[in-house]
């Protein structure tokens, strides 16, 4: 049983609507940061000129720094919240039913973001990203979940992949909509904020469409609506023996007994698992790819290039992205996760080192050369990201826990991932300001450090069922 057009039509469906979410939201406010800045300033000072080069001027570019660090580092603590909602969230609604439910922060942040220039506030604007963030940080914990319980095991590292596939196109296609020869001018930003209500109402009428996840309507013991779940996947009448499969992880999970959140930390064939999902899920964080994905044009205007060019380098990050992506997501099944992670981290250890050489010679020497080249290494490190530790560490945490703790896991190592995202974006200006382009030998030690845990602890999981991989932390 191989790609049917109903499943495709159920990760189409589930990943245009939710991981592009993921993705836009997290780069749409990269490119307009100096216009979205220089909003804030004329809010906090609204019939006041101020001259450059002044002390006025001084302390409203303080505040609005900080505001804007407010509004990046807020979405990351909504996508921890999010995180840790997961498990209460898919116990109310389940798979499919918490994906669409999760729709209505979408809509709340829509308004406030869209409407927050028209009433000049601030509040309104980082209120929006806080709740955007939740919507996010639920995607990340129930997207991936849905999608490794609905393919037969062979497809499933490809499959599982997709979000990250997703999420990298939302990010290039919130660059280019949020450019400033698009949506990113002083009249129009709000809108490129507002443009997530789009996906929000197209899932919201498509997915009803789609089955529910098997493995989870077999948790609830619904045994009809897993046979028809199943044959709308697979579109084959020879379901029986993965509904007997089902069946038996089911019963076995029952011998085990329900799972608490607290079981996570003092039964070993769980903690174990759950170090190894929380460890890879910060470690994607603190690869410094959202250093790079917040503020990356930032970084190329400090290395003396012109805002165009910077924005456009900007943009060639996120087709790289991409396209490292998809070819990710086609070998990821053969290749294997703990291949690729290894590959991934240990190409970034070197690329970083040499993009800080560039970048400080840029700096040093008011070198162009050396600033095109930063362009190029970044470029190379979102391509060496996106081998493995772009895609992975969301499809690993679901292959490591069995049905009765998958959900408890998924909630603890996403809100791991948002809480490693919140402090890196919140910390990673301050230490740019103040280490210039040196703040990237920080990454390139942590990035060693991820290369040596992945090699000694991190199992390979693909091509082979759930229940084997937990019986390895017996």
């Amino acid at each position: 049983m191989g790609l049917t057009g109903t499943l495709l039509f159920a990760i189409i469906v589930t990943c245009c609507g939710s991981g592009f979410q993921h993705g836009y939201n997290g780069g749409v406010v990269n490119a307009p940061q100096s216009t979205i800045e220089s909003w804030m300033m004329q809010v906090l000072a609204p019939n006041e000129v101020i001259m450059k080069n002044t002390t006025r001027y001084d302390e409203l570019k303080y505040q609005t720094t900080l505001l804007y660090s407010t509004l990046v580092s807020l979405y990351c603590l909504g996508g921890m919240v999010g995180g840790f909602m997961t498990n209460l969230w898919s116990n109310i609604f389940g798979r499919k039913g918490g994906i669409m439910a999760n729709n209505i922060f979408i809509f709340i942040s829509a308004i406030l973001m869209g409407f927050s220039k028209t009433f000049n506030s601030i509040v309104m604007l980082i209120v929006g990203r806080f709740i955007v963030g939740i919507n996010n940080g639920l995607n990340a914990g129930l997207v991936p979940m849905y999608l490794s319980e609905i393919p037969p095991i062979a497809l499933r590292g490809g499959v599982g992949s997709m979000y990250q596939l997703l999420i990298t196109i939302s990010i290039l296609l919130s660059q280019i909509i949020s450019n400033e020869s698009v949506l990113g001018t002083k009249e129009y930003w709000p809108l490129a904020l507002a443009f997530i209500i789009i996906p929000a109402v197209l899932q919201i009428l498509l997915l009803p469409f789609c089955a529910d996840s098997p493995r989870y309507l077999q948790e609830q013991q619904r045994d009809e609506d897993v046979k028809k779940a199943l044959l709308w996947f697979r579109q084959d009448e020879n379901v029986q023996e993965e509904v007997d499969l089902l069946k038996a992880e089911s019963e076995a999970e029952k011998q085990i007994g329900k799972v608490n959140m607290s079981d996570l930390f003092t039964v070993k064939t769980l903690r174990t698992p759950l170090i190894i999902s929380c460890f890879i899920m910060a470690a994607q964080q603190f690869s410094g790819i959202n250093a790079v994905i917040f503020y990356s044009t930032s970084t190329f205007e400090s290395a003396k290039l012109s805002q165009t060019t910077a924005q456009n380098g900007t943009i060639l990050i996120g087709l790289m992205n991409v396209f490292m992506t998809v070819i990710s997501t086609a070998i990821v099944d053969k290749a294997g996760r703990k291949t690729l992670l290894v590959i991934g981290f240990g190409s970034m250890v070197f690329d970083t080192a040499i993009l800080c050489v560039c970048l400080v010679l840029a700096l040093s020497y008011d070198s162009t050369l050396f600033a095109y080249a930063a362009i190029l290494f970044v470029v190379l490190y979102v391509v060496f990201f996106a081998v493995g530790p772009g895609s992975i560490p969301w499809l690993l945490v679901s292959e490591l826990f069995l049905q009765n703790a998958r959900q408890q896991g998924a909630s603890i190592a996403v809100a791991v991932n948002w809480l490693s995202n919140f402090i890196v974006s919140l910390f990673f200006p301050t230490l740019q300001n103040l280490l210039k382009a040196y703040v990237f030998l920080i990454f390139v030690v942590l990035q060693t450090i991820f290369v040596i845990f992945i090699i000694v602890k991190v199992p390979e999981t693909k091509n082979r069922s759930v229940k084997d991989i937990v019986a390895e932390f017996e």
